[in-house]
């Protein structure tokens, strides 16, 4: 039937599918080619090659562009000489260098913005020129200036050595570019009278390999086209929704759905070569899914939405095990949406009316998937609709995942009684948070933005400033600026300073009124700490503490891992647990796992070292009882042998 199906076209469409398949193989680079590496070579970053050559390498074969690979391989050969014999001896002084903590500094950098390779350094000219080793080198440095002639910064630097080279490099580039585009075009123009043939070609194809690679056979031919057995995919186990008797449906209301997908993996992933990050997806409800910029949240709705279509029409699956109800009656993928101005509408408005659409349709036998809802829109009502939208599908009973990065969804009363908190995990390597593309319970409000923009290429300028204006209204949840400045014994009594806060704060809830008391308690105690410890002068000497809010079912940001924290527990019973740790996620998790602590929330800060970490925990729980707190772990303070003298609070304010 299948050779039948594929071979039903007449003669002279498959004769002329073999000349454009032959004409399009001669010339375009296939995905077996390996004989266009990009340049490499030690002193320059591997991002700049590949950023510059990847607009051109790997498009057409390397035949028919011999002469312009040579241009560019001895270009880029040019420039690793100019910055060996510029930038290089000033690398090793700097690294000969026995100065202390304020020495020079110095590396050869990719300035993506600028598509160049820099010398980025500070401190390192000589106070006294003595002819020594580098000191020629770093005489010849100028200040890089970028397109426009304007200076990139005060420690960006090149030679014109180098600059001649970045020129050779680019202008090689450029003639290589300027030929495939020369070539391609030579060759859409010869296929234009062909545009039948070619859609013929693509489309059976495209059957073909669907047919191959998901076909039940014990034929050994079949069997060795399969694709989907080569990736290791699976068949579905495909599940009835409702139970049935006689024909006739036993119980009413909402549909029982439950999809289960074992380690499933991004289709466009081959699994057989171990590159994919697999997820295991439990769904009996609509998950609200939070992660940072680049964590996986649209490959996870993708990979989600194609196991389950491919699923139900009988197909292979990129999972170990996949059991998925028997008949959706419909599967919805809603991604970002663009303006239509022929229609006069914006992208909020276009988003909007598909989500009307959506709505309507969407029934407990759904499966719904929608990416970073409301983002076109003021966060603040567009968290709201986010809100009611995801109340109205938790009501519907549908499967589904929502994923937003609108984090104040999650201070909304919703009243929603399935939905689950979901995130995309990340970590803390090298001094760096890094996303691992892992699906995990919980709520993530680590956005990852300032990161993703600095590898992207913003000016490192522009991401400085923007950490700053973030930290001077955001670094904490809730803004303490808003409370006006109070002495500690007036004000920090739990017992009594309810009056002040009411009026100070207004409307905030109690468990606000609280966490924001304790804040300033333990900034004011732990800051006159540090003042003795690092011996300065007054607390305004002291770096203010940066708090990070834990919410009920969030996460701590990945940037903890691995480092010393001091956190202190609210319970809810209104009983404080201070302590110490390297691991803020695992000892959040162990409180949670204990009766009755579920919905507690945790306030924690960075400290440098174990040992301020264990002082500062000593300390809080000694002296926070004598401002009103009650406790949980008070007998814990007991063993230690400071913390306990009340000079400590003396003059302190907040």
């Amino acid at each position: 039937m299948l050779n039948k199906f594929l071979f039903k076209p007449s003669l002279f469409q498959v004769g002329e599918c073999e000349w454009v398949s032959s004409r399009i193989g001669e010339l375009i680079s296939q995905d077996g080619d390996v004989d266009q590496e990009f340049s490499s070579y030690s002193l320059i970053p591997n991002d700049f090659c590949e950023d510059i050559e990847s607009s051109w390498k790997g498009r057409v074969k390397i035949k028919h562009m011999e002469i312009f690979y040579e241009e560019v391989d001895e270009a880029a050969k040019a420039l690793h000489t100019a910055v060996s014999e510029d930038f290089l001896p000033i690398i090793s002084r700097i690294r000969a260098s026995t100065a202390p903590f304020g020495g020079p500094k110095g590396e050869i950098l990719y300035a993506r913005e600028h598509e160049a390779v820099w010398f980025k350094g500070k401190r390192f000219t000589p106070s006294v020129w003595a002819e020594t080793p580098g000191e020629l080198q770093i005489k010849q440095l100028r200040h890089a200036m970028d397109s426009k002639g304007k200076k990139v910064g005060d420690e960006w630097f090149t030679t014109a050595k180098v600059e001649d080279a970045l020129m050779r490099y680019h202008e090689a580039n450029d003639k290589a570019k300027a030929k495939v585009l020369e070539l391609l075009r030579g060759l859409s123009a010869e296929l234009q009278c062909k545009t039948n043939t070619l859609v013929f070609a693509s489309m059976m194809l495209i059957i073909a390999k669907a047919l191959c690679a998901h076909v039940r056979s014990s034929d050994v031919f079949l069997a060795v086209l399969s694709e989907g057995r080569r990736r290791k995919w699976v068949f579905p186990t495909l599940l009835e929704s409702r139970k049935y008797e006689n024909g006739k449906q036993v119980a009413e209301g909402p549909c029982l759905a439950r999809m289960d997908i074992v380690d499933l993996s991004p289709y466009w992933f081959d699994l057989s070569q171990g590159r994919a990050v697999r997820n295991t997806v439990s769904m009996q409800s609509l998950f609200l899914l939070t992660g940072p910029n680049g964590g996986g949240k649209s490959s996870l709705l993708r990979s989600v939405c194609a196991a389950a279509l491919l699923g139900i029409c009988g197909f292979m699956v990129p999972a170990e095990s996949v059991s998925i109800p028997h008949l959706f009656d419909a599967i919805v993928l809603h991604m970002k949406s663009y303006d239509s101005p022929v229609d006069g509408k914006s992208s909020f408005q276009i988003e909007m009316s598909e989500i009307r659409s959506l709505l309507s349709a969407t029934t407990s036998r759904s499966l719904v998937l929608i990416d970073e809802i409301c983002r076109g829109t003021e966060t603040a009502k567009g968290t709201c609709i986010a809100g009611s939208i995801v109340e109205t599908l938790d009501a519907v009973g549908c499967l589904g995942i929502v994923s937003t990065h609108l984090h104040g969804i999650f201070e909304l009363p919703l009243q929603t009684r399935n939905t689950v908190y979901k995130s995309m995990s990340a970590e803390y390597i090298d001094g760096q948070t890094m996303p691992t593309w892992k699906l995990v319970d919980g709520i993530c409000k680590q956005s990852l933005a300032f990161e993703t923009a600095q590898r992207e290429g913003v000016p490192d300028t522009v991401v400085k400033r923007a950490e700053e204006l973030y930290h001077s209204v955001y670094v904490n949840d809730m803004p303490l600026k808003v409370i006006a400045p109070l002495d500690l014994k007036d004000d920090l009594n739990v017992n009594g300073g309810n009056e002040v806060a009411s009026r100070t704060i207004g409307m905030a809830s109690q468990k606000d009124i609280l966490k924001g008391k304790v804040q300033r308690v333990v900034s004011a105690i732990c800051k006159k700490k540090l003042m003795e410890l690092n011996k300065l002068g007054d607390t305004s000497e002291v770096t203010d503490l940066k708090f990070i809010s834990i919410g009920v079912r969030e996460q701590p940001p990945p940037s903890t891992i691995g480092v010393s924290s001091v956190y202190v527990m609210l319970r809810p019973n209104k009983r404080l647990y201070v302590g110490e740790t390297d691991d803020l996620q695992g000892r959040i998790q162990a409180h949670r796992a204990k009766d009755g602590l579920q919905s507690a929330i945790f306030i924690s800060f960075l400290v440098q070292g174990k040992s301020i970490a264990c002082q500062l925990e000593t300390l809080l729980i000694n002296q926070l009882p004598k401002q009103g707190f009650h406790l949980a772990n008070i007998a814990d303070g007991k063993h230690r042998n400071f913390g306990t003298n009340d000079t400590i609070l003396k003059a302190a304010t907040v």
